[in-house]
């Protein structure tokens, strides 16, 4: 047999697995998209992109690597764009253009056809889908499971519609295999990379979208969130209500928001409102969650947080939720009270306890190091804390003692990371930690779920 018919038979054995095979073509895709921008970046360097776009009638931008890598995230889909909100949430771990231009892929991921918006609809709701009126074909919202619609329903109501973007169980699928793989590899190979548990984060972003691609569970997160906050009298903190005989694993249809972004500082300064109150409020809300029913929202990015009209604040996408069992609920307590007190032997032997460190530790070392690293965060006020400082000096903590903490801890610390942002922008005096507002409500949640803690002991 000639070489030239052993190519050939190669070139048609990976065409025909491409075909039958969604991992392989998504590897496919994975390489054809990093030649399409690097050839988009080469384009800039010799002036032939500028050229082009100009004889199209459309304005040139420069390709810089952030923007690149962006598009890259965006043209791979689901998977990558989820990756690329862990770049927009991690300032100080991230350099901070790769942030700042991640941050559009929060809430303006590029938005699918409005026909398959309608197909979806009529396949999921059937008779039902006649309640709906007025649909939007312009999205509110495009993130990266799904896409936002205004509509009405046929009494008047206001709603929004959540539409689950077509076909991506199976992009979720594929992209899931090439990534186990790839964790693997990193951590034979990479230093320190168990630290950081790539195959734990990979596992966890797998389970995240499986809770997240189905609108059900998300129904009654919203729920239950509202209902906790009835009876912790927070009448001023709200989810959306969902409109359950519209609601199906693709199709979620809920009550409207109307507001302003939490980091929308102009436009809440025009409005004249004292945001301060409301996110104090709110954060005594979301912790009240964690404490007392081991459930919080999981992912309070700007695009999932309002100041409504009428001063009121609102969650919004509680497609992804942390859960804890009631002895991290009691560790979680231990945590923060040894934090605020500044007592950080105790601090180490939480993190000890929740198997973030390996009995060998020396942990007086490691309570000493806690305390450089963290203590000058019990003085500061939001506006004076640098994390592109202090998040380096914290992974070599890590590294010195090897430590890793619980992914449902690390959610935690997103989220805080995430309200720290709207408190500098916001409130840049206020310090979660001194604040008698929240320290208040805090120790009086604490000393209720330690009476809960003894009451259960044996």
């Amino acid at each position: 047999m000639s070489p030239l018919n052993i190519v050939l038979i190669v070139i048609g054995v990976l065409f025909l697995l491409s075909v039958v095979s969604p991992t392989l073509r998504r590897v496919w895709t994975f390489h054809i998209l990093v030649l399409k921008y690097m050839l988009f970046g080469l384009g800039d360097v010799v002036r032939i992109r500028p050229l082009v776009l100009k004889l199209k009638g459309k304005r040139y931008v420069r390709m810089t690597r952030p923007m690149a890598l962006r598009l890259f995230c965006e043209d791979m889909g689901v998977t990558f764009v989820k990756f690329g909100q862990i770049i927009a949430s991690s300032s100080g771990i991230f350099p901070q253009r790769y942030v700042e231009e991640f941050q559009k892929v929060l809430d303006r991921v590029r938005p699918f056809d409005f026909a398959l918006v309608s197909q979806t609809i009529e396949d999921e709701l059937g008779e039902s889908a006649s309640r709906l009126t007025n649909i939007e074909a312009k999205p509110l919202a495009s993130a990266s499971v799904a896409q936002v619609h205004a509509a009405e329903l046929r009494d008047g109501t206001n709603v929004v519609l959540k539409i689950q973007r077509p076909g991506i169980d199976k992009i979720i699928d594929a992209d899931m295999r090439i990534m186990r793989f790839l964790a693997v590899v990193a951590e034979k190979v990479v230093k320190d990379a168990e630290l950081m548990n790539p195959v734990g984060i990979v596992e966890d972003l797998a389970s995240t979208l499986l809770e997240e691609t189905d609108f059900r569970k998300e129904a009654n997160n919203l729920e239950q969130f509202n209902q906790i906050m009835q009876q912790h009298g927070h009448v001023r903190v709200h989810a959306p209500v969902p409109q359950w005989e519209l609601v199906t694993k693709r199709v979620l249809v809920m009550e409207r928001f109307y507001g302003t972004r939490v980091d929308d500082v102009k436009g809440i300064e025009a409005r004249g409102v004292n945001a301060e109150d409301s996110l104090v409020e709110g954060m005594q809300a979301w912790f009240q969650c964690v404490v007392f029913h081991g459930f919080f929202h999981g992912d309070v990015h700007a695009g999932n947080l309002m100041l409504l009209d009428n001063e009121d604040l609102g969650f919004l996408d509680f497609g992804i939720v942390g859960r804890f069992d009631d002895t991290q609920r009691y560790q979680v307590t231990d945590y923060i009270v040894g934090f605020a007190s500044s007592d950080f032997k105790k601090v180490a032997e939480v993190i000890g306890q929740m198997g973030g460190v390996s009995t060998g530790v020396d942990m007086e070392v490691f309570a000493d190091d806690l305390k450089e690293v963290y203590g000058p965060l019990l003085t500061m006020s939001f506006s004076e804390v640098n994390y592109a400082n202090i998040i380096p000096k914290i992974n070599a903590v890590a590294r010195k003692h090897r430590m890793s903490m619980p992914k449902e801890f690390v959610l935690i610390t997103k989220q805080l990371l995430y309200f720290d942002r709207y408190a500098k922008l916001l409130a840049p005096t206020l310090n979660i930690f001194t604040d008698p507002r929240l320290i208040m409500s805090m120790m009086n949640d604490i000393v209720k779920v330690r009476q809960e803690q003894a009451a259960k002991a044996p």
